[in-house]
């Protein structure tokens, strides 16, 4: 069997080695710079002590192993996230597909005819075969496939940190929700007692009045406080349901009961969290880390508008085999071809200027859009720092108050039994103490919560060079394929 001629052969391999130097010559449109975003020197609202959030893991915080177990059973299972890290793995394999454009494509071409037509008539019959590789390659000369690249990679990287936002705001919600449905058993505790005791009291009022010793209007009066704990109790019922089927779909399963660890009122507070400088704030908030990563994708897309309005160069080369034989399409059938194009724009109305105009001015969006996400970020490290050392405050003086209402009750029906006082002042300490214990339970939930608040205002869940960790996780090899 004769060969191909090298010749051929190798004029396709210069062709393509000069086609890999002039590829990339150019890179059109602007290189991506990191706005910069003036930072305050301090937190308004932090502590002296503040310190570090190096190698913080922020879930160590609350010592309760069965809200421990809820997080991580809502990170393996639940959808939203799952969707967000398959999101990821979309935009690593659409990166791919944006980064093939800068190598060459070659397809396997292969046919056969037979007639007395080929443009004319033809008094013979004629038989045609062939099969070619065919090598079809756009030069990247002006840097179009380089910047799409690029993008891609951003979009990557803005991909990541959406699902580093989404697994932030997933435990805050799962701690949130946790620390709403210890509140809402504790009031419904609270408001089973209170019905016992006024229940209790109602007997004792009634025989009273049986034996002609207190008015009926007492006892109508002590019904009614009976009746106020009871339409309490099924409220909170609601308010438990609800809960926990909310726990459960973040969990990822149907709705169903959700055990609990220590009783609210016994939970330890946790230490106050390290809120470090607001310039750490940039690098470890995820929001805005993906904002950033949007801008860099969109400014690279500027470079891909730009490289539109000029002539793309392409190379197309075929080395294979072609007869009007079957038997001699092996043996001296040998064909190739080289051939270069230049397509470009010459007279469109403007449509690749305005094309490069949209895309700066979706690049400007993506910058206010940015700057936007770090005003809001630090208004709600602030907001949560403000809400920890207020709440506190507040939940200690719902201690007091408890404190306080149940001696005054106690004291009240002293004096009613005593016949020093009327049952107005009994009810009124009841009232009291009642809205003081329901007060305090809700108190102490949002004082917890306000440290939920404060952990996802900082980027929650960091770790030391946690930026370095994600991007190094989702980049991929860079290597030509």
């Amino acid at each position: 069997m004769n060969r191909l001629s090298s010749t051929p052969a190798l004029f396709i391999v210069l062709v393509l080695l000069s086609g890999f130097g002039l590829s990339g010559c150019l890179t059109l449109g602007p290189d991506f710079e990191p706005p910069v975003v003036d930072v305050p020197a301090a937190y308004r609202f932090a502590p002296a002590d503040s310190g570090s959030d190096q190698d913080l893991k922020w879930w160590e915080l609350f010592k309760d192993p069965v809200l421990y177990e809820l997080v991580t059973t809502a990170l393996e299972n639940n959808q939203d996230l799952k969707t967000a890290l398959s999101r990821i793995e979309e935009a690593r394999f659409s990166y791919g597909v944006t980064r093939a454009d800068q190598f060459p494509a070659v397809d396997l071409g292969a046919g056969a005819s037979v007639g007395n037509y080929a443009g004319t008539r033809s008094t013979y019959t004629n038989n045609n075969y062939y099969v070619a590789p065919n090598l079809s390659w756009e030069l990247d000369f002006w840097g179009k496939f380089k910047r799409s690249t690029a993008a891609a990679q951003a979009e990557i990287l803005a991909s990541a940190y959406g699902a580093w936002a989404v697994r932030t705001t997933l435990i805050s919600d799962v701690v949130s929700a946790y620390y709403q449905l210890l509140d809402y058993r504790q009031r419904l505790n609270m408001s089973r007692e209170t019905l016992i005791s006024r229940q209790e009291g109602l007997d004792i009022i009634t025989k009273r009045f049986d034996k002609g010793i207190i008015p009926e209007i007492d006892v109508n009066q002590a019904q009614i406080q009976l009746e106020v704990a009871a339409g309490a109790i099924p409220s909170y019922e609601r308010l438990i349901a609800k809960t926990e089927h909310q726990l459960k779909l973040l969990m990822g399963f149907l709705p169903g009961a959700v055990r609990t660890g220590i009783a609210l009122e016994k939970q330890a507070l946790p230490p106050m969290i390290p809120v470090g400088m607001p310039a750490s704030l940039l690098e470890r908030r995820p929001e805005i880390k993906r904002a950033l990563a949007l801008v860099h994708a969109s400014n690279e897309k500027i470079g891909v508008a730009v490289a539109q309005r000029f002539p793309a160069i392409s190379l197309t080369g075929a080395l294979g085999l072609a007869s009007s034989e079957v038997s001699n399409i092996t043996t001296s059938g040998g064909i190739w071809n080289v051939s270069g194009g230049l397509l470009g724009p010459l007279f469109d109305f403007n449509k690749s200027k305005f094309r490069v105009e949209v895309v700066k001015e979706q690049t400007r969006q993506a910058l206010f859009s940015y700057q936007e996400v770090v005003l809001t970020a630090f208004k709600e490290v602030e907001d949560a720092l403000v809400e920890v050392d207020t709440y506190r405050r507040e939940s200690e003086a719902s201690q007091r108050k408890v404190t306080a209402a149940e001696n005054a009750y106690k004291l009240s029906f002293e004096r009613y039994d005593k016949g020093v006082s009327s049952y107005l002042e009994v009810l009124d300490s009841q009232r009291t103490l009642f809205s003081a214990q329901l007060e305090y339970s809700l108190n102490r939930q949002l004082y917890f919560n306000a440290y939920v608040k404060l952990y996802k205002a900082l980027g929650g869940g960091w770790l030391s060079k946690r930026t370095d960790a994600v991007e190094n996780v989702v980049m991929p090899n860079n290597d030509a394929p």
